[in-house]
């Protein structure tokens, strides 16, 4: 078994970073700017320390390799899309290549960063740097540099907090918000008789500046948006006689130019009425003239300019602060992100629809289960939502509103259409997953609240164990009754497993016991197993001869279910063990309460387990060795509690550790309640940092990935799948040439295996449409596993646009044939070639029924008018013979 697991993506939110409310004992989600690429297909957004790139064409996510210290609260990108800026609450920065997801450096401002700016030639970075403005040479992207930021230029001159920045087209000047209600103008280089100019019109904070040239590229007008929905537009008038200068070519004026500056004038004033609430974020495309601005209720409008028309005014939901809003170069589609519900829109305002809508549960995940194909992750929250993601795509395309009324606390799959989820509202639900609908209830005679959740291999027989009392519940799922309430423990159940061949159910609980009970024997326990602590969690293993059970002490022990003995224990505490929290008095290795685990798994095989619990790792024990085989550590970001095993002696103040997370939020509350004598308004509302746990632990059916969860989402961990044995290693022997040398000798097999290889589209197209009809069968025979996606993939685009469509049916079938079993085993791996040929089988099945359709009712107007003609012929001939006689 493969050990190599890498994180491939982060599901379950796709903006934001978490903070526990402790008003409402909840999740509050923060957040940072969303950017786009420069074709406007991949949206780039952070998520706590992490960085998600969507790609918009093909509807899947990926989580780049990297982290930064803490949640991230600015990005930028390059014009040429090669290096990506990240920078974090702590102003720690990384340098990444982004196209290979490579951390070039690492770089701290010491002061707040609120923006980071490249300009459009990508040659300076503009960063905000308190209430100074930073310009920064831009990095190389081919290589490592010991100091690849040189800086440019500080520009000072603003009396509070620059929030926001803007480059003009030529790169020549830049231009800033502030926080005390101006905007000021530099030029980049050093210009003789240049002054900065100061814009002074607001009466809130600025919230977006954005200078805008002519056509050779002179900055003409600016416009500047404030908190209070104000829009100024300033015009650029010069005076009599002044010079204009190119200042990429030369940084003095010319000696016969004057000594005459220009100056700014107000143009216009436009007002956002929203009824009182404030703009809480904007954007502009100066290629469609478009201003976009996001509301603090909710709302967002897009504004053509310069005549400030609205467009469209839509909002995406109550009280939902838009944190971000931005536009594509062509203006076409608005991404909006929401922190607070976790909510990324990429919206296409010409034809009004989304590209892309994604929401994460509310107030964090809390369970999760794996389909048994594996091409479905099921999660449910503590918002009482149930929500299905595919596994190949990483996007959730179902979310169930009204699943529960409280928080789920366990969902298992009955089989690939059926899920059941239980909560503690008091429910056990079953839900359809072709209809998307619940079909089922499960009640009580009394009123509980539900812990633990298992259904029989069969999926005939449902059970859950309740709090209090300490009973476990079991209904038949076609009729919905009640069959049994099976009684013995004396404290909660906390979780639930069935045998996988037979109706023997395992239930652990607080109480210290592990008991087994046979289902169709009556409600009398066959066994009972003691322990010394509570236990968390059980599990059986795949072949139904071993239980393994995990108890607050650490102890991960083995059963024999036969003889009911203990075979033996692992101790895990030391191995779980690690990250102190910011209240703590004492340190990681003295602090034995967060030492256990409260989530086990199996391996497809028995031969290994998985754990998680109350701790930041994730361990891989071998079973039969009783050894330690790998540690994951979910996350690095020291945002959260419990990620760091020492504490900082700076940190500590008279009354113990000082925690600083109120820093690492946002500093600005919209339609927060304002105080006498305060500077800042005050909701009543206050978080503190969200502690790092791994709630559940879960292998794929598919044996290539597993799945934890903590407060930041659903971890998928994968094997990396460019590890895998291929005999033909490329060389400089297999070239174009080479591969159109096997194909003049008739060897298409080989010819394929190097066409594969190179990666070339054209390459692989010719050497397909180069194989004869009757050796395609002998051709997919010899295509192995590593490359029967790829294969399935290049016949689905070159069917798309191909004529032959016989031709590359007779592929797809051959195709279907030999491989189509070990294809069914691993869909998960196949699910996406598999979809796209699919589709365009489907679409060239579709075209072609139109046409035989047309060419049919062509036949038949032709048929009937034929027979017209010989109608009127005969008639003619008719009265040509009466004439006649």
């Amino acid at each position: 078994m493969k050990f190599n697991y890498k994180l491939k993506r982060l599901c379950g939110a796709y903006y934001g970073h978490p903070l526990t409310n402790e008003t409402t004992g909840g999740t509050r989600w923060s957040g940072s700017n969303v950017v786009y690429d420069s074709s406007g297909d991949l949206l780039i957004s952070s998520v706590s320390n992490r960085i998600q790139v969507l790609d918009l064409r093909t509807h899947t996510v990926r989580t780049l390799p990297v982290e930064s210290r803490s949640n991230v609260r600015c990005l930028a990108l390059s014009p040429d899309d090669a290096i990506l800026i990240v920078v974090d609450v702590k102003n720690y920065a990384l340098i990444v290549n982004f196209r290979r997801g490579i951390v070039l450096h690492r770089f701290q401002f010491k002061r707040k960063v609120r923006q980071v700016l490249f300009s459009p030639d990508g040659n300076y970075i503009a960063v905000t740097h308190g209430k100074q403005i930073q310009v920064w040479c831009a990095p190389s992207q081919l290589q490592k540099e010991f100091a690849p930021l040189v800086l440019h230029r500080t520009y000072t001159g603003q009396a509070d907090d620059v929030m926001c920045l803007s480059w003009s087209s030529d790169c020549s000047v830049i231009a800033a918000g502030s926080r005390d209600c101006s905007v000021r103008i530099w030029s980049l280089h050093t210009t003789r008789n240049f002054e900065p100019v100061t814009l002074s019109g607001h009466k809130r904070a600025i919230v977006g500046v954005y200078l805008i040239g002519n056509h050779s590229g002179r900055v003409e007008t600016c416009y500047s948006v404030s908190e209070d929905g104000t829009l100024v537009s300033w015009e650029c008038k010069l005076k009599e006689g002044e010079w204009d200068v190119d200042h990429q070519n030369r940084e003095t004026p010319p000696e016969d130019s004057t000594d005459d500056a220009s100056f700014w004038s107000v143009k216009s004033r436009h007002y956002f009425h929203q009824d009182g609430a404030d703009v809480s974020s904007v954007t502009y495309c100066e290629r469609g003239q478009l201003l976009a601005v996001g509301f603090s209720s909710g709302l967002f409008g897009l504004y053509e300019m310069p005549s400030v028309s609205n467009i469209h005014t839509l909002s995406v939901g109550n009280n939902q602060l838009v944190k971000t809003c931005v536009l594509n170069k062509t203006g076409d589609w608005l991404a909006l992100a929401c922190p607070h519900s976790q909510q990324l829109f990429v919206w296409e305002w010409r034809s009004e629809t989304y590209v892309l809508k994604q929401r994460g549960h509310a107030y964090g995940m809390r369970c999760m289960a794996y389909s048994p194909d594996g091409v479905i992750v099921c999660t449910g929250g503590d918002d009482g939502k149930l929500k299905l993601w595919n596994a190949t795509s990483g996007f959730c395309y179902v979310t169930m509103e009204k699943s529960h009324t409280a928080p789920i606390t366990a969902v298992a799959f009955a089989n690939a259409s059926v899920v059941l989820s239980s909560s503690l509202d008091g429910t056990v639900r079953a839900h359809d997953l072709y209809r998307y609908r619940t079909f089922k209830t499960f009640t009580t005679p009394t009123p509980v609240q539900f812990l633990s959740l298992a259904v029989d291999p069969s999926g005939e027989i449902v059970t859950a164990g309740s709090t209090d009392p300490f009973h476990i519940y079991a209904w038949n799922l076609q009729t919905g009754k009640l069959l049994d309430i099976l009684t013995g423990h004396r404290g909660p159940v906390s979780d639930l497993s069935f045998q996988g061949n037979g109706g023997i159910l395992v239930s652990g609980s607080w109480d210290g016991t592990v008991k087994l009970w046979d289902l169709y024997k009556g409600n009398v326990p066959t066994e009972s197993l003691q322990h010394t602590a509570d236990v968390v969690c059980v599990t059986f293993r795949p072949d139904s001869r071993e239980v393994c059970t995990g108890t607050m002490g650490g102890i991960l022990s083995f059963w024999d279910v036969d003889s009911a003995k203990l075979k033996f224990e692992i101790d895990g505490r030391r191995d779980i063990a690690g990250g102190r929290k910011i209240n703590d008095r004492m340190t990681a290795d003295n602090n034995a309460s967060s030492r256990y685990f409260t989530s086990v798994c199996y391996s497809a095989d028995g031969s290994c387990i998985l754990a998680g619990g109350n701790s930041k790792y994730v361990c891989i024990y071998e079973v039969s060795q009783q050894m330690l085989l790998k540690k994951f550590q979910v996350t690095f970001n020291r945002s959260l509690d419990g990620v760091l095993d020492e504490l900082n002696s700076k940190n500590l103040g008279p009354g113990g550790p000082i925690d600083d997370h109120a820093d690492s939020g946002d500093d600005t509350m919209y339609n927060a309640l304002q105080l006498p004598g305060a500077r800042r308004g005050d909701d009543g509302s206050r978080s503190s940092r969200v502690e790092v746990l791994t709630l559940q632990v879960a292998f794929s059916s598919t044996g290539r990935e597993w799945a934890t969860i903590s407060g930041e989402g659903l971890h998928v961990y994968s094997l990396d799948e460019d590890m895998i044995f291929d005999p033909i290693s490329l060389t400089e022997t297999i070239t174009p040439a080479a591969v159109e040398s096997k194909l003049s000798t008739g060897d298409y097999i080989m010819a394929l295996r190097m066409a594969l290889h190179l990666n070339e589209f054209a390459l692989v197209k010719n050497v397909l449409e180069s194989t004869p009809f009757d050796s395609i069968a002998h051709v997919v025979r010899s295509i192995g596993p590593e490359h029967l996606e790829r294969v399935l993939q290049y016949v689905a685009k070159v069917m798309a646009d191909s004529p032959h469509i016989e031709f590359y049916l007779h592929w797809c079938l051959e195709l279907l044939r030999t491989h189509g079993i070990h294809m069914d085993r691993n869909r998960g791996n196949f699910m996406r070639a598999f979809r796209a040929t699919h589709k365009c089988v489907q679409t060239k099945y579709d075209e072609l029924r139109a046409i035989c359709q047309e060419n049919k009712y062509n036949l038949d107007f032709l048929q009937d008018h034929a027979r017209l003609l010989l109608t009127h012929e005969e008639s003619e001939k008719m009265k040509v013979e009466d004439y006649r006689e």
